[in-house]
């Protein structure tokens, strides 16, 4: 009898083999800030319209697979110009994957600033593609002139920019987006991810209508609705019809498509706790700032990116306080002993930075 691990390496591809799955931490008892996530549910009054409108959905009867009434709901109260559609997706990553397989042509490359959010490379390498990372300057933000070279040096059929860029927090202005975007004229798509797109200061949904080679991705999981899983990608229709090839035809579930069409009709409460975020982000980064031995990174995003002498050490005491944020120190140089932190509610943030003070106090003498 063959023993079934010898049959899974000789099926498997080898770079499969070789990698790790995608690990997401147990956060029970924990005040969660690793995940980016709205701190704020929804009002008790909408939650009760919503279970009423939820109860109504057909669970025994797939989607309808063109989506249109919540693709309607999205350009309508999202901001996507006239005249353009979106695909959707089980969340951004389905996104990225449906791009990277549909351009994964022989030697074809996909690039993007590093760091940045990982699945870009993850679905790249998954789909056959090779990955490029252009770094980022030493203080995280963009280094056009060298995004420009390599761009005309491997002419990569996807580049991503994250914007605001997770895990830095980083806003890379439009003038430079709108430089990379003429760069990739002929070469390339333009994959402009406004997962943030809440919290920033702008958006490149508008510039649509003049780019043929633009896309812009969002995400409805930051605004406060994380567990549908729901992401929408904006394009010329004749992008959109490429990718909708690959999209499997019942991606987005009934019980999503309905309730994220029930709830963008209430834009104005996701509005509200955005505001609010932004304001507690600001504060919170106040008070960072205070602290001595705490680098504090600009950021448009809901997380702000720290840096501290020793990340591993006070991720650990973070821990014992039972405070959870993300410890991005190992994922590339230039986060070296970096921190990410969601940015939460009043109270939340406050007991981070007691828990932060405290694992900043000197040890005592072994």
């Amino acid at each position: 009898m063959v023993k079934p691990m010898s049959i899974i390496h000789k099926i498997v591809r080898p770079d499969i083999l070789a990698q790790t799955s995608y690990q997401v931490p147990p956060a029970d008892g924990m005040v969660k800030l690793d995940a980016m996530e709205n701190p704020y549910g929804l009002p008790a009054e909408l939650k009760s319209e919503l279970a009423a409108h939820l109860a109504g959905v057909a669970l025994n009867r797939y989607p309808v697979p063109a989506y249109r009434e919540l693709k309607n709901r999205i350009g309508r109260e999202l901001g996507v110009p006239a005249g353009y559609d979106v695909v959707l997706g089980n969340g951004s990553d389905e996104l990225i994957t449906l791009l990277s397989v549909a351009c994964s042509k022989p030697g074809a490359k996909v690039m993007a600033p590093v760091p940045t959010f990982v699945m870009y490379a993850i679905s790249a390498r998954l789909a056959g593609l090779e990955f490029v990372g252009v770094p980022l300057q030493a203080d995280l933000s963009l280094n056009l002139p060298a995004m420009l070279l390599e761009i005309q040096l491997h002419r990569p059929a996807l580049l991503f920019i994250s914007n605001p860029n997770n895990p830095t927090g980083s806003w890379f202005d439009e003038g430079q987006l709108l430089q990379l975007v003429h760069a990739m004229t002929d070469i390339g798509l333009v994959i402009v991810d406004e997962a943030y797109q809440s919290f920033a200061p702008g958006s490149m949904m508008a510039h649509l209508p003049g780019y043929a080679n633009l896309v812009v991705m969002r995400t409805v999981s930051k605004i406060g609705l994380a567990g549908l899983r729901l992401g929408y990608m904006a394009a010329s229709g004749d992008i959109l019809a490429e990718i909708d090839k690959v999209r499997p035809p019942y991606n987005v579930n009934v019980l999503t498509e309905a309730a994220a069409g029930f709830l963008l009709g209430h834009m104005s409460v996701f509005d509200q706790q955005a505001r609010q975020i932004c304001q507690q982000r600001t504060e919170l980064m106040a008070e960072l700032k205070k602290i001595h031995g705490v680098v504090v990174f600009p950021s448009e995003a809901n997380f702000v990116l720290i840096r501290v002498a020793d990340a591993e050490f006070i991720f650990n005491n973070l821990i014992k306080h039972k405070i959870l944020v993300k410890n991005v120190g190992k994922m590339h140089a230039l986060l070296a002993n970096c921190l990410r932190v969601t940015v939460s509610t009043p109270d939340e943030n406050k007991r981070f930075v007691d828990a932060l003070l405290d694992a900043l106090k000197p040890q005592p003498a072994p």
